[in-house]
């Protein structure tokens, strides 16, 4: 089976990715494709559906043409497995055109929303029985804003025409020709609608939030078919569709999160840190969100999840805003060139804060500015306070639950970076390790999607596969103790 392959779809914020695995874990090809974001007003994000599925039907071409230039067959892949940006939804008519453009993560236009729901007292409803909060970041939110903003949306809403889906489910139904209208357990369970404990959409809460008349998709496993697609004729038979997952929960599947206390902590754009408490941790105990980790057709793994609202994101502004380094290892070059940080922070609510914080009005600001200040300690705050947030929501989710965390396992763009390992091993006392493979997603869409084909057996048999990492030995720095004291008098002096 070794020379069999496995395709792994990861869409994400900036693009889109498309990997082809051969059944030990081994990339054999990549494919990209840029996917562009619209800021229509001010805290709002968007994307164009149609966007979406174009940048993916051309990343899977991409990816097919590299495996077939190394002598692979078309007919050597063997199913196909899915992982997605998890809180940007769309919503689309019964005819399959969009009523509006994807609503990204990212956007903050129902904070006004949230207070208000906030206010008529829905909050425990919802926290109870999703694990989530009343927060922008999440799509409920945002689909209560259009609801009531859009004209088009709410007429269809109103009409029972109005289908909702996150980017697994509208990716779904366009590669299926508007066949298949599904979703699985991690994606269901980011949407504010999903009741954690029953596995169903709670119909409690849609009427509460005006929307008992919105189209929701059948609910299904994380390792079930659900669907097949020629891809717009580039197979000349149907791939079966046997895997989804969102990102981060993608992302731990592939790192083996399989048992409870096994962390990690995605690091891209934002920051995702999902650790698997195997049975479901009450919301009312944690700061954290309760998510489900992953499921398969046998079991459902529950996790608590700390979300970082801004990570690489910090970088990419100080970047292109400011000018001040063109890539992340000319970052970490100046960050070391001193000695330590200045006492100069930057809190990177560009976006609000997440957790443990929860803070999503909060707005970015930079302390500790002197005539000493110049652009090297604005890069290195800004690596810091990446560093700075997971290290919060580690101890939040040790504090907060009680659970035993075993290891700590980094992902992303960013996970590379000399400083940030440093730090991490500095002010966490556990077991670090770095996965070098760069397609961690990807890589547990595979999985997943490997499983529910029959490729593999089982979890133990995923878990006995080897994969890249490295272990980062624990480090004892006094100057990094007191850098994260600084931290934390700033955050709780916020205003």
């Amino acid at each position: 089976m070794a020379d069999k392959l496995i395709l792994a779809i990861d869409q994400g914020t900036s693009g889109s990715k498309a990997v082809l695995f051969n059944t030990k874990g081994e990339i054999v090809s990549d494919g990209r494709a840029p996917l562009e974001s619209y800021y229509p007003s001010d805290g709002y994000v968007e994307q164009k559906g149609e966007e979406i599925y174009r940048s993916v039907l051309e990343a899977v071409k991409n990816s097919v043409e590299g495996a077939e230039a190394k002598g692979y067959s078309k007919d050597d892949i063997l199913c196909c497995g899915i992982s997605n940006q998890r809180e940007t939804f769309l919503v689309w008519d019964k005819s399959g055109e969009p009523l509006h453009n994807a609503v990204v993560w990212q956007c903050k236009r129902s904070i006004g929303t949230c207070h208000d729901l906030k206010a008529a007292g829905h909050e425990e409803l919802i926290r109870s029985r999703t694990g989530l909060f009343l927060d922008p970041y999440f799509s409920g939110t945002k689909m209560v804003w259009l609801n009531e903003n859009d004209k088009a949306v709410k007429k269809a809403v109103a009409e029972g025409r109005a289908c909702f889906g996150n980017v697994d489910t509208w990716l779904l139904y366009r590669l299926t020709g508007g066949k298949e209208y599904k979703t699985e357990y991690t994606n269901a369970s980011r949407t504010l609608f999903f009741n954690l404990k029953t596995l169903e959409w709670d119909r409690e809460i849609l009427q509460t939030l005006g929307l008992e008349n919105l189209n929701l998709p059948e609910l299904h496993p994380s390792d079930s078919l659900f669907g097949t697609s020629d891809f717009e004729g580039l197979f000349d038979r149907e791939l079966p569709i046997t895997g989804i997952l969102g990102d981060s929960h993608a992302a731990a599947f592939g790192e083996r999160c399989f048992e409870p206390g096994d962390a990690k902590a995605t690091m891209g754009t934002g920051s995702s840190i999902l650790m698997n408490t195997g049975e479901m941790v009450s919301p009312d105990s944690t700061k954290m969100v309760s998510t489900i980790c992953w499921s398969t057709k046998e079991k459902v793994s529950y996790a608590l999840e700390g979300i970082i609202v801004s990570c690489g994101s910090t970088l990419n502004w100080i970047s292109s805003a400011l000018g001040f380094f063109k890539d992340g290892k000319e970052a970490d070059k100046i960050a070391l060139s001193l000695k330590d940080n200045g006492n100069v922070y930057i809190v990177p609510a560009f976006s609000g804060l997440g957790a443990p914080w929860w803070k999503m009005e909060q707005k970015g600001q930079i302390h500790g500015l002197t005539f000493g200040t110049d652009s090297r300690h604005i890069v290195r705050a800004g690596l810091e306070s990446i560093a700075y947030q997971i290290t919060d929501v580690i101890n939040a989710m040790k504090k907060d639950s009680g659970a035993k965390l075993n290891s700590l396992q980094i992902d992303g763009g960013t996970s590379s970076s000399p400083l940030i390992k440093d730090m991490l091993a500095a002010l966490l006392p556990l077991q670090l390790y770095r996965c070098t493979l760069k397609e961690a997603s990807a890589l547990g869409a595979a999985l997943i999607a490997g499983l529910g084909a029959g490729v593999y057996s089982s979890i133990e048999e995923i878990a006995a596969l080897t994969y890249d990492r490295e272990h980062i030995e624990e480090l004892k720095s006094s100057l990094h103790d007191k850098a994260y004291r600084g931290w934390l008098k700033i955050l709780e002096n916020l205003n």
